[in-house]
């Protein structure tokens, strides 16, 4: 882990469930990890492994079911073990920013798009709402919405999956956090739109100064979008790497995930 200046700090880390019959499950067993201001974090595993546990707990946002420990859990020096309601309230939105897999299940499906990325600045930074509406427009601009005006007014499903995790985003930046978590958010989307995302997430992350934590199951998409990888296994980081060193991990595991991914040069079975 990096040292006590990192936007984000992990430190051994557990999350643990209670089964029906009395049992304790851990989930998430000793994970420490650090974030830096303007870095890009790639969490990946396979399902089941603990990444989305991890940023969660970031968040506060851990099932009532779950326990937690840990030695250090830090954002931007604010320890977040025991943080009360009203803690935790502002930071969500206004300096974390979370974006989910599907925006068919994270957007209010009777609410127009436009009022849900508005609201955002109304609860966390007093606009008003003419400044709500031209600030949402600008930030839906911002995201490579060619038509503002329009999906301002539109209900989510009058938007295509890319358009929606668009305005998603937008919803999650537009309050300017100064941490992205964005768990699978293309997986949904087919490898156009997923670039044309992951290009807008990039250009917003590197102008505004956020840190970003990206979790995927797809290792070749981290490693091509972000700066350094840690890998999960059952709970654990079993690896942590620079992006551009994926080639020369040395763990068994993370040289599994990379020989299972097909190549295109490889022939086809007979």
């Amino acid at each position: 882990m990096s040292g006590g200046s990192d936007l984000v700090e992990i430190e051994h880390l557990r999350i643990a469930f209670r089964t029906d019959r009395g049992e304790t499950v851990e989930a998430v067993r000793g994970v420490s990890l650090g974030l830096a201001r303007r870095e890009r974090l790639g969490i990946v595993g396979e399902s089941g492994s603990g990444k989305s546990l991890t940023a969660r707990a970031l968040l506060g946002l851990l099932p009532p079911a779950a326990g937690m420990t840990a030695k250090r859990l830090a954002f931007d020096g604010t320890d977040l073990r025991g943080l009360g309601p009203a803690g935790w309230r502002d930071l969500r939105g206004s300096r974390i920013g979370l974006v989910l897999q599907d925006p068919k299940f994270a957007l209010n499906p009777v609410m127009r798009v436009g009022d849900q990325i508005a609201e955002a600045l109304l609860a966390h930074r007093g606009a008003s709402r003419r400044e709500a509406r031209r600030r949402t427009l600008d930030m839906l601009a911002a995201v490579h919405i060619r038509d503002p005006e329009r999906v301002y007014r539109a209900y989510p499903y009058e938007l295509s999956g890319g358009m929606g995790q668009r305005a998603m985003i937008a919803m999650m930046l537009i309050a300017g956090p100064e941490l992205l978590i964005a768990d699978e958010p293309t997986s949904a989307l087919d490898v156009t739109v997923q670039t044309q995302v992951l290009a807008v997430v990039d250009d917003l992350v590197e102008r505004r100064g956020m840190g970003l934590i990206f979790i995927s199951h797809d290792l070749p998409l981290v490693a091509s979008f972000c700066d350094r990888i840690a890998v999960m296994r059952h709970g654990e980081v079993v690896e942590t790497c620079r992006a551009a060193d994926l080639d020369r991990a040395a763990h068994p595991y993370t040289r599994a995930l990379l020989a299972a991914v097909p190549r295109l040069e490889e022939a086809a079975p007979p």
